[in-house]
């Protein structure tokens, strides 16, 4: 690699940058003001220009790209070549998808509108983002022909960026494709019948039962009539880019009575229509093969690329908000990519803290434990105008927060203003904002404090299991208004899923969700540091952990739960709940005897006063650290160097009311604001602050 990622930034072998970067869209940018922008980048601290390189832009024709020789407003490589002469390093983001605003998100209109190349609803017609300023049918990730003009496009681009890379240029990292969330329409059922996805999924089916035998016992108990207007099912072989429209009387079941269930005719639900436990593996599958359609497709993405030229240097793929509801799965897609990192646009409320709390504290353990920076990709500084407005409170609010809660580098998008976009701290003529002034100080301080060397402590981990997200995805009950929108809007499974118990008497996809919110406040009320993460993130997730809370609604994947057996024979407390493991990931029923209970605690409850009194014996039996605060709505995160020392302290209220805090800090020293500089000391273990509603303040030990 000619540089490599490591936990504190971009090694380049004789330095290493901290992961602070600042957005310019060039291709928006008159070119003689290019230059002033790059350098009031660099004025406000940062190292890295974040450069998206739109396809659509570029493109006049297929097989053609303008990269300059007529219009010198399209030179991305004069762009990045000014960079490098001003010392700047650069994340070039050359999609194919790249939202930016941009009508068609940044690609050809002409693959837009490409039938070949377009996602698949269940009656077979194009898939339509309803987005401003104009809507279009999105691309799908399993197209062949997609993928066949995404190369053409990689293979032309790479013979202008290849000899830029870092040392010879400025480019250190590429960023694959952007929010892979299927274009927003991430619903488990709005999308992708394509029939090259439907062909991939049968194959993801063969690979992950190995028999006809293990399918069919899989899915024995499902119903079994169709009506005998049901089409055919298409074989196997089927290599048609024209996908067409099921004829009405299609049914959401698998066929087991009129054709013999095989893999060459196993189709995939299109609505949730599970009446018994049994039928929920056939669902669960499907939403599975979408995690791994997104993986696979990205993986592909970076291979063009590399294939292409861009080889030897870090690749980066950003989730968006909600991520947790999509198919997209951090565990799959850090294999095809070197680093996984977040999009953050959020406005103050305590329903955002808990929001940035739960992602960025997944992210940084992910990060941590491969020696990573947490980096968010899309640090939000201002809006676009068609969506809701977001202050210079709002931004200073979410980035100090996700730093609080273990972020160690991000994208300031947008740090120059450009069309479609409204408060960046520096404005198309590279003249700095008064917000410029607060994200010159941050890099500053962090720099100062070598923050990227910090570590936050939490010994406790709440585990939501992969199977919990499926669930709450397949039984998602608002179709099109996915469950990623409701989570936007600080709504959750208990808001937006199908309340049917499926035999068991209890919700499914509701009670594991309802037992982590309990645990997140007991936790939190007492001052107990944490992170919410990822059941396909063992080998990250639960490495030094003290306590392991693993949500269960029934069921628990056979690879977790020996891990989660093991961690408790080795001494780390596992509580379980508020079901006992009774079926698999896939929610079929479990052999008897299950090791589970014979060493981890079995908590039957959701209810908060169980949470509570459960987090107070684990903090007596485990010695938990505790950073207690008064009043309860306000939370402190604290850092601490390599020799367990306490550095920085960040101190929230993300409230509308204007307190005086108290933070069990176990210190008596100096402490200043890392932002406004005002100094004041602990005095009897306890940090007194006055918080201002809707603030974050970073104290650090003088």
């Amino acid at each position: 690699m000619r540089v490599k990622l490591v936990r504190g930034g971009i090694d380049l072998g004789d330095e290493v940058v901290p992961l602070l970067a600042g957005a310019v869209h060039y291709w928006r940018l008159a070119r003689g003001d290019w230059r002033a922008c790059l350098v009031a980048l660099r004025e406000l601290g940062l190292r890295l220009v974040d450069v998206y390189v739109p396809w659509g832009v570029h493109e006049t024709a297929a097989g053609q790209l303008e990269l300059g020789q007529k219009d010198p407003q399209r030179d991305v490589v004069g762009f990045l070549r000014l960079a490098h002469q001003l010392g700047l390093l650069a994340i070039v983001r050359p999609g194919p998808h790249i939202n930016a605003e941009l009508t068609y998100f940044g690609l050809p209109e002409r693959v837009v509108w490409d039938s070949a190349c377009q996602a698949r609803s269940p009656e077979g017609n194009p898939v339509i983002l309803p987005v401003l300023p104009k809507m279009f049918p999105v691309p799908s990730y399993a197209s062949e022909a997609y993928h066949d003009e995404v190369t053409r496009y990689f293979q032309l681009l790479a013979k202008a960026l290849a000899p830029l890379r870092y040392p010879d240029g400025p480019i250190v990292m590429l960023q694959v494709d952007n929010e892979g969330a299927l274009f927003f329409r991430d619903g488990a059922y709005d999308q992708d019948y394509h029939p090259d996805a439907i062909n991939q999924y049968r194959g993801f089916l063969r690979r992950r039962y190995g028999t006809i035998t293990a399918l069919r016992e899989a899915y024995q108990q499902q119903q079994q009539a169709e009506p005998s207007s049901a089409r055919e099912p298409a074989g196997e072989s089927s290599t048609t880019s024209e996908p067409t429209a099921a004829p009405e009387g299609d049914t959401a079941q698998p066929r087991r009575d009129s054709v013999e269930l095989r893999f060459a005719n196993i189709e995939p639900p299109k609505r949730f229509a599970a009446t018994c436990v049994a039928d929920l593996a056939w669902h669960l599958d499907w939403a599975a093969f979408q995690e791994h359609l997104l993986a696979s497709s990205l993986g592909k993405f970076a291979s063009a690329l590399q294939a292409a030229g861009l080889a030897d240097i870090p690749t980066v793929h950003n989730f968006p908000l909600a991520q947790q509801t999509t198919p997209l799965n951090a565990a799959r897609i850090g294999e095809v990519v070197d680093l996984v990192g977040l999009d953050y646009y959020n406005r103050c409320s305590p329903s955002a803290r808990a929001s940035i709390a739960a992602r960025t504290s997944e992210l940084a353990v992910r990060c941590e434990a491969k020696s990573l920076p947490a980096y968010a990709c899309e640090m939000g500084a201002g809006y676009a105008p068609y969506f809701p407005p977001l202050s210079e409170r709002d931004s200073v609010f979410t980035v100090m927060c996700a730093l609080a809660y273990g972020l160690r580098g991000f994208n300031i998008y947008m740090a120059v203003e450009r069309d479609r976009w409204i408060g960046a701290p520096v404005d198309c003529r590279g003249r700095a904002r008064p917000t410029a002034a607060f994200w010159a100080k941050l890099g500053q301080v962090l720099e100062e404090t070598k923050f990227c060397d910090l570590r936050r402590r939490v010994p406790v981990r709440v585990l939501v299991p992969r199977t919990e997200r499926r669930l709450a995805r397949v039984m998602h009950a608002f179709g099109p208004a996915s469950g990623a929108l409701l989570n936007v809007m600080g709504l959750g499974a208990r808001d937006g899923c199908v309340e049917d118990d499926l035999g068991l008497g209890y919700p499914l996809a509701i009670e594991a969700e309802v037992f982590v919110g309990s645990f997140e406040q007991a936790l939190d009320a007492r001052g107990v540091p944490f992170a919410v993460v990822g059941g396909e993130d063992r080998a990250s997730a639960l490495q030094r952990a003290s306590w392991i809370i693993c949500a269960s609604s029934g069921g628990l994947g056979p690879e977790l739960a020996r891990d989660l057996v093991t961690a408790a024979e080795a001494g780390t407390r596992v509580t379980i709940g508020p079901r006992p493991p009774r079926f698999d990931d896939r929610m079929r029923p479990l052999a008897e005897g299950q090791p589970l209970a014979d060493c981890c605690e079995l908590l039957r409850s959701s209810d908060p006063a169980s949470a509570d009194d459960s987090v107070a014996r684990a903090m007596q039996a485990l010695q938990l650290p505790s950073f207690a605060c008064d009043p309860d709505e306000i939370q402190a995160a604290v850092h601490e160097d390599e020799e367990g020392q306490v550095r920085v302290v960040f101190v929230i209220n993300a409230t509308e009311t204007d307190v005086v805090a108290r933070v069990t800090v176990g210190l008596d020293v100096q402490w200043e604001d890392g932002i406004e500089a005002d100094r004041t000391r602990s005095e009897g273990g306890v940090l007194e602050l006055r918080m201002r509603p809707q603030t974050v303040r970073m104290m650090v030990r003088c």
